[in-house]
């Protein structure tokens, strides 16, 4: 009997030499890889460049085992990779290898007949787990497409919310406490609409309106509880936990709040899921730390097999503006520098090879500047639009960036104003630091910055297709402990002192020739 990893590999160099694409070296060896870990039934971690993740090079490399493997299997990957996939990966390779086995893209198991491969989403996944429906028989081998995002999906399953039809529903169930209930829904508007503004729209539940909630919570108690709306009884299950945040939601605009409550940290809640099949997990910027330590650790991954293959220096290698002197962020003076040096770096960009993305978190900064740069450069300066031509100058935030980016067309020069430090000012990331500093644990190396070094890993990845240039503006790069963490994060790059036009021009050829 030939072994799996055998066959895989035997069929796959086959496939890449008949289809004449060297894209990616490493196809082979995670080919083999993933058909050892179902083999063995032993879990495994493998940790991909981002961009040959935002190009989708990797999933050929886990397709042809999938295929290959007599029995069924499930592959868990967000919708737009599944549409991807089963346009025209799928088909291109299932075709070649003359393979009768069954492909699925659905929601439920197909029933224990199934010995295909089963397609479904990162939620779907997670919520058959997480509600115990165990509609996913345990021992099939499984394999998570992006598997970075883990943290943030388990966090939104995990997230119970109560909007305003939930409190007439609760009225519904308990006619007695009627009056309550209203009374209720009012001191806790009040209380919640007396908190400062902020640009997130949201509010910590603060002592005074867990008072209230708490004198809610006895007289339903009193009443049975068995009476509440499941939602309802998981809240209270949860608002009393000290390991988990709870926070608010507010419209102004028509004096509406909705509440939300969810963990801290997913661990605990993830620890079982890992021992019910072998799984196979690949994503990018997992971490720094030898052996992703601490991102096992956040998802309670047990020990597993870890294999890193990190970006090809030549391909895959930035240019890395990154100038010496600037104020720091929070400083008066940090946004006068940073708009001399977009004047700069527009006039060395006098012929551009594609558009310009100009990353800064700050809305009111945001606002101004593209004010600025409007009064000097026209229409070229764009707010967070998606209709961008290479002449453009787009001006956008974080999210709007990472969410539109496999959509829009490659920059030739990104700038990212500040490091995406989670803000202290949102109340959500408030409410977590304060959840680590309760537990004497390093609040900063262990949330705000890795989830800045996987923004930041995400946010260059197009970049690096056609090695342009990154002009990063903050100077605690250069003089804050952590910084030698973001170089290596943004390796690898060539650093460059100085901006002219020979330089954009030889970007721009590169983009060119691609």
């Amino acid at each position: 009997m030939i072994v799996i990893e055998v066959e895989v590999h035997r069929q796959l160099h086959a496939f890449l030499r008949d289809q004449g694409s060297d894209q990616w070296p490493h196809h082979l060896t995670i080919a083999r890889l993933v058909a050892r870990a179902f083999r063995l039934k032993r879990s495994a971690l493998i940790q991909i460049s981002a961009s040959a993740k935002h190009q989708g090079l990797h999933r050929l490399s886990y397709l042809a085992p999938l295929m290959i493997w007599r029995d069924a299997v499930i592959l868990v990957a967000p919708l737009a990779a599944q549409q991807q996939l089963l346009r025209v990966e799928m088909p291109h390779l299932h075709e070649w290898m003359q393979i009768k086995k069954p492909i699925l893209a659905a929601d439920h198991w197909p029933g224990s007949h199934f010995k295909g491969v089963l397609l479904v989403t990162p939620e779907v996944w997670l919520r058959d787990y997480l509600t115990q429906a165990y509609q996913f028989p345990s021992d099939i081998p499984t394999l998570i497409d992006n598997a970075d995002q883990l943290e943030g999906w388990a966090q939104q399953q995990l997230t119970l919310s109560l909007h305003p039809p939930d409190w007439e529903q609760l009225i519904w169930c308990y006619p007695p406490l009627l009056e309550l209930i209203r009374e209720t829904r009012v001191k806790l508007t009040r209380a919640l609409f007396q908190h400062p503004e902020n640009p997130y729209g949201h509010t910590l539940i603060e002592q005074k309106e867990r008072q209230i909630l708490a004198q809610l919570h006895q007289a339903i108690l009193a009443h049975g509880m068995a009476l509440s709306p499941p939602n309802w009884q998981q809240f209270w299950q949860a608002y009393q936990s000290d390991h988990h945040l709870l926070w608010s939601g507010l419209n102004r605009d028509n004096g509406a709040f909705t509440l939300h409550c969810a963990p801290n940290e997913v661990n605990l809640s993830l620890q079982g899921l890992w021992s019910r099949q072998p799984v196979v997990l690949m994503g990018s910027s997992f971490d720094l730390e030898p052996e992703a330590k601490l991102f096992r650790q956040q998802l309670g991954l047990e020990d597993m097999t870890y294999v890193q293959f990190g970006a090809h220096r030549e391909a895959e290698a930035v240019q890395l503006y990154l100038p010496d002197g600037l104020p720091m962020p929070n400083t008066p003076s940090f946004q006068g520098a940073l708009l001399k040096q977009l004047h700069l770096l527009m006039v060395a960009n006098a012929q551009p090879g594609g558009p310009t993305v100009i990353i800064i978190e700050d809305t009111p900064m945001q606002r101004q500047m593209a004010t600025a740069m409007a009064s000097e450069f026209g229409s070229r300066v764009q707010l967070e639009t998606s209709d961008l031509d290479a002449e453009t100058i787009l001006i956008t935030g974080w999210d709007y960036w990472l969410q539109h980016q496999a959509t829009l067309p490659t920059p030739a020069l990104l700038v990212v104003a500040t490091l995406p430090i989670p803000s202290l000012e949102d109340p959500r990331v408030a409410g977590r630091v304060a959840y680590y500093k309760h537990h004497r644990q390093d609040w900063f190396r262990l949330y705000l910055l890795p989830t800045a070094l996987r923004t930041l890993q995400a946010a260059i990845a197009p970049i690096r297709r056609h090695q342009g240039i990154v002009a990063l503006f903050d100077n605690r790069v250069l003089h804050r402990s952590y910084g030698q963490q973001v170089l290596t994060a943004l390796s690898p790059y060539s650093r460059i002192n100085y901006l002219d036009d020979s330089l954009f021009a030889t970007a721009s050829g590169q983009q060119r020739l691609e």
